[in-house]
């Protein structure tokens, strides 16, 4: 007689099969949601290494923030430590050469990922969009964040840090991270050497965790976030920096909302991309309709990508839910099951919402058009309003003209359509009528335009006799 499989444990193998990872025991992971000190952090975890300090993220920058690292990096490899840098080529395209030839001279090995002119044509579109910080194969960081003074902040400026959010892990889940550092190095280069190959850390503490490579074409975080939207019960909660899902996400989100499911979503409220913004935007309303409320962050750039479903599944790392993270780029999540993360990641989502203002539907009053999206009023209004950068004003900027220029183009439609309209039924009920004007216009129009050219070209010769 065949032993009967609880639910819980038919839905952790089905997660296990679309993340293509088990989950690893024994762990501790510690949130770190402020950018500022997440980056001081690295810092120290980077200055204390003794062995070994691989280091992978997409944009690094040349700036201050840029410079710390590169001092930190070149120190340890004076001091003997084997010091490994890969860095997407096309994400971190503003870096000086410099940057990284100063590197080398004190060192630090420096890999691009796929560097633009000499990559394939369509290898150049897959992109190695992980964040990931390893120490001694004992220690990593993992999360959304890049290095730059986007995430630093500056307090004397009055200019505040991008939220976004990275994760502190000790445990044999850290053997697993430095795995998929070994695996992205080899993609760019000659593998890592065998000495560099450490052996699990002990167990640490109580978190079992998934270490999920995302790789071109397996769309492993986006099956499995497809199947925590059709499993949950009790609330769906998404903070992401970029949404613009495909098709079936969306549809497993508007259906997790009508079934009764909490589902909100966590959204910046200025976008470094304004582009994507719109596209985002472009999909709030069917969201809306099925009963998900929406969230758009007050202070700077959100650029966390986090999920909380119901009170047992977390999961944090660099893939946004749209097209390019999770069917083309290289990412790396961590999910957590029945763990303290995810009652954190709550709480940080709680936070974060007070400092929003929640979009909602308002029926417009005279044009039969559907409902505009409103903002409504902080769920905290105290809170001080961020100062914006420069780069933040340009890209509000930005979405307005475009706003504008959509709102033009759609009075300029309708009039046409209008236009047409008439045109139309006039063709249909009075038709000699109709086209004895129309041939008539015609026929004056093409006589102004032919006296119009006949005028201008005698100017032409009069000046030129003149």
């Amino acid at each position: 007689m065949t032993a009967t499989v609880p639910p819980a444990h038919l839905f952790s193998r089905a997660l296990d099969r679309a993340t293509g990872a088990r989950p690893i025991p024994g762990n501790i992971v510690r949130h770190v949601a402020v950018s500022s000190t997440a980056l001081d952090t690295m810092l120290e975890m980077i200055a204390s290494a003794e062995r070994t300090v691989h280091f992978e993220n997409y944009i690094i920058h040349d700036d201050d923030t840029g410079r710390r690292f590169a001092t930190a990096w070149a120190e340890r490899a004076r001091a003997g430590v084997r010091v490994r840098i890969l860095y997407d080529a096309f994400g971190s395209f503003g870096t000086s050469g410099g940057y990284w030839r100063e590197l080398h001279r004190s060192g630090v090995d420096c890999r691009p990922f796929r560097p633009i002119l000499t990559s394939g044509p369509i290898q150049a579109f897959s992109r190695d969009h992980r964040k990931l910080l390893v120490v001694d194969g004992e220690r990593a960081m993992t999360g959304g964040m890049c290095i730059g003074d986007e995430w630093a902040g500056n307090a004397d400026a009055g200019l505040s840090c991008w939220r976004d959010t990275m994760v502190v892990v000790c445990g044999p889940a850290v053997a697993a991270l430095d795995g998929a550092f070994g695996r992205m190095w080899a993609r760019a280069g000659r593998p890592l050497p065998e000495a560099e190959t450490i052996p699990a850390p002990e167990e640490c503490g109580p978190s079992a965790v998934r270490v999920v490579e995302g790789f071109p074409g397996q769309s492993r975080i986006y099956r499995a976030v497809q199947l925590l939207a059709a499993a949950v019960t009790e609330r769906f909660w998404i903070t992401d920096a970029y949404l613009v899902a495909p098709p079936p996400l969306y549809a497993a989100f508007v259906d997790a909302a009508r079934s009764g499911v909490d589902v909100r979503f966590l959204l910046p409220g200025t976008s470094d991309i304004p582009v994507v913004r719109m596209f985002t935007r472009a999909g709030y309303r069917e969201l809306l309709h099925a009963g998900a409320r929406i969230f758009e962050y007050r202070g700077p750039m959100l650029h966390a990508k986090t999920l909380v479903a119901d009170r047992e599944w977390a999961r944090v790392g660099s893939s946004n839910l749209n097209v390019s993270s999770l069917l083309g780029n290289y990412e790396l999540d961590l999910v957590a099951e029945h763990d303290g993360l995810t009652a954190t990641l709550a709480t940080q989502f709680l936070h974060d919402m007070a400092q929003s203002r929640e979009i909602v539907l308002m029926a417009r009053r005279r044009l039969p058009l559907p409902p505009k999206l409103v903002d409504t009023v902080a769920v905290h209004p105290d809170v001080p309003q961020h100062r914006r950068t420069m780069h933040e004003r340009r890209a509000v900027a930005a979405i307005a003209l475009i706003q504008l220029a959509g709102g033009a183009r759609r009075r300029l439609a309708g009039g046409t359509a209008a236009a047409f309209f008439v045109i139309g039924l006039m063709l249909l009920f009075l038709p000699i009528i109709t086209s004895t004007v129309l041939a008539v216009g015609t026929l004056v129009t093409s006589v102004w335009l032919a006296g119009f050219a006949l005028a201008r070209r005698r100017r032409r010769r009069e000046s030129d006799v003149g």
